[in-house]
């Protein structure tokens, strides 16, 4: 059983695997230095692979990256947001480069493209180090700066170690346990291989009718001899046994954090392995396998554990007809299709008063006539997430009061859902009309704790709206924004929403703690990673933003109570701006459509949803 649930992750982890150098990648162009206003300084030189390559840059970044250029040809490119870079700033000697150190503000980046299976050194202070590609050996040393490796895992020798500080760390694989050292340092070591997730010292079983696992072991115990014995031999070894070539990745660092196949954007606001929450379980269940990864990397033992005590998928019977994937027009006549359409500006706001004369329809590339064109009345399914965690505790009575305020501002037809969140969910009500059920059922709320935002959205998307697929659903956030406990990473919400169909209304209040003013902006500060973690406030309204802006909704910055209120009533109003279009169709009841909607107004943009069938 547990091995059927296994290979479905399995098989998405492979075709994640085969982007996630371009997704690398283009993560890390983001993170440049504008090119518009960076001042860089290019150079090429010559580099031994079989000679260690030592680049030293203690106040920037530094990226190291493999490639199939010619052999002892490198290129390296440095810039800076600040002054300008010269030759006196970068220094090329033998086989060793040193940048000059600079204040923050004129720090200097470093990008170096490297022959393949080239040997490698990298020391840095507070700087983000990224190594891609094939390599030798890369040995990496910072003090706060996060190491980030993106490399094969066919045949891995490693050793991460933390020196002043407990292991802050995220793999694609599964790691070894976490040791503890003398005077407070902590380490994790081992190999990896094709099929295995263990160190040289446990070997991995083997799974029923698979013998390869056995094989791999005995191979990586090869490779591991040959490097202890002459690892300058490693490579040639490697070639003769027919084994990949191996990668041996040592890092050191006093505070940093460690990623090991993992797109840095990807990690979570808590890298501390810990154990699963009913959110986070509820996810593991539903089988949506982007959120199971992320849930998977950061507890990998405990989800191994939970994941063992599930049945295999198995398809749910239903007693009605479920709408094909992707199915927007709902037929009500054999002549008359009907579809749902939000007309938005370039601001996001809903544009009302649009008549039949304001819209074209094409289904399957051809333009359709449209028979009627009506505001839509279908009520929304609607979820109230309320943040009851330790950031907003204080307010809990204002958090009361603004919920029964949104039950009394939504229309009465409207099933609202209530669920609070903090550390983990609280599922407060169900689905209901009954607005005097639900506002006693919020004086059950328990408040305090950390705040874990999207594993509770994560949650909603993959199991609470689940059964809804084809329905009007939206999500109204009242939070401060700051997630900092969730085992679901923010890039993977924005992904399940945009596949959901719900719109995300977040209405968020402010803590205040951290001045605007006072806090760089993540994406350009020497380490981007590590400054996430530290101004987590600040990444409150532009993710905000971002979710509003993938599900078709609008983002709220609240600051007073009269703002909430206002808040609402514009969630009410944009809810029930949409209209059911009715158009005549030429296609037969067999086949998927392609439905199209255009709305004659510069700068508008249509999102469609199923319409409900209703009498014509």
């Amino acid at each position: 059983m547990f091995y059927c649930f296994v290979s479905s992750l399995r098989l998405f982890r492979h075709i994640f695997r085969s982007v996630s150098l371009l997704v690398a990648g283009s993560f890390l162009v983001s993170l440049m230095p504008n090119p518009s206003r960076a001042q860089a300084y290019e150079k090429e030189f010559t580099v031994s692979t079989k000679t260690l390559l030592t680049i030293k840059n203690r106040t920037g970044r530094v990226t190291v990256i493999t490639s199939d250029s010619e052999k002892d040809k490198a290129t390296l490119q440095a810039s800076s947001s600040g002054a300008p870079v010269g030759p006196a700033d970068v220094s090329v000697s033998g086989s060793e480069i040193a940048v000059r150190e600079r204040t923050a503000q004129n720090r200097i980046d470093l990008t170096v493209h490297i022959p393949k299976r080239a040997r490698v050194k990298v020391e840095s202070e507070s700087g983000m180090v990224d190594v891609i590609g094939d390599f030798e050996v890369a040995d990496v040393f910072t003090n706060t700066g996060t190491i980030h490796a993106d490399v094969p895992l066919d045949a891995v020798k490693f050793k991460f170690i933390w020196e002043s500080s407990r292991p802050r760390f995220l793999s694609d694989v599964e790691l070894p346990r976490v040791k503890e050292g003398r005077a407070g340092s902590f380490s994790i070591a081992g190999a990896l291989g094709s099929n295995t997730k263990k160190s040289k010292h446990k070997k991995q079983p083997a799974e029923s009718g698979n013998i390869d696992n056995e094989k791999q072991t005995v191979k990586n115990e090869q490779i591991e001899k040959a490097v202890e014995v002459n690892p300058n031999e490693a490579a040639e070894t490697t070639k003769k046994s027919g084994t990949p070539e191996l990668v041996q990745l040592n890092f050191t660092t006093q505070r940093g954090i460690i990623l090991l196949n993992v797109d840095p954007s990807m990690a979570p606001n808590d890298l501390r392995e810990r154990p699963l929450t009913e959110a986070a379980r509820a996810i593991v269940r539903s089988g949506n396998l982007p959120l199971i990864e992320a849930i998977r990397k950061v507890s990998p033992h405990l989800f191994g554990d939970y994941a063992k005590t599930l049945p295999p998928p198995q398809r749910e019977p239903s007693l009605v007809s479920l709408r094909p994937p992707g199915e927007l027009a709902t037929r009500v006549t054999p002549q008359l299709m009907r579809v749902n359409a939000s007309v938005t500006d370039h601001h996001g706001r809903a544009i009302a008063g649009m008549q039949l004369s304001d819209f074209a329809v094409y289904e399957d590339g051809a333009e359709r006539k449209i028979v009627n064109v009506t505001p839509t009345t279908e009520p929304f399914n609607l979820v109230l997430l309320l943040d009851v965690s330790g950031s907003v505790e204080e307010r809990i009575d204002f958090i009361r009061k603004a919920a029964r305020d949104f039950l009394n501002t939504a229309s009465p037809q409207d099933r609202i859902s209530v669920i609070s969140f903090r550390d983990d969910i609280q599922i407060i009500s169900g689905f209901s009309t009954d607005r005097s059920m639900l506002s006693k059922k919020l004086d059950d709320i328990d408040a305090g704790g950390a705040t874990a935002l999207y594993d509770a959205l994560g949650y909603i998307l993959s199991d609470t709206l689940k059964p809804l697929r084809g329905e009007r659903t939206a999500i109204v956030i009242l939070s401060d924004g700051d997630d900092n406990k969730s085992f679901v990473p923010f890039p993977a919400i924005i992904e399940a929403t945009s596949e959901s169909g719900a719109l995300i209304y977040p209405l968020y209040v402010p803590s205040g703690l951290i001045p605007e003013s006072s806090v760089p902006q993540p994406s350009i500060t020497v380490d981007p990673l590590r400054t996430r973690y530290l101004t987590i406030t600040t990444r409150a309204a532009e993710e905000g933003q971002k979710l509003a802006t993938a599900s078709g909704g609008v983002f709220y910055s609240i600051k007073r109570l009269e703002d909430l209120q206002k808040a609402y009533d514009d969630v009410v109003g944009q809810l029930r701006t949409a209209y059911t279009i009715t158009y005549a169709s030429n296609a037969d009841g067999a086949g998927h459509r392609r439905i199209r909607v255009r709305a004659n107004r510069d700068g508008a943009s249509v999102r469609l949803s199923p319409a409900v069938s209703a009498p014509n």
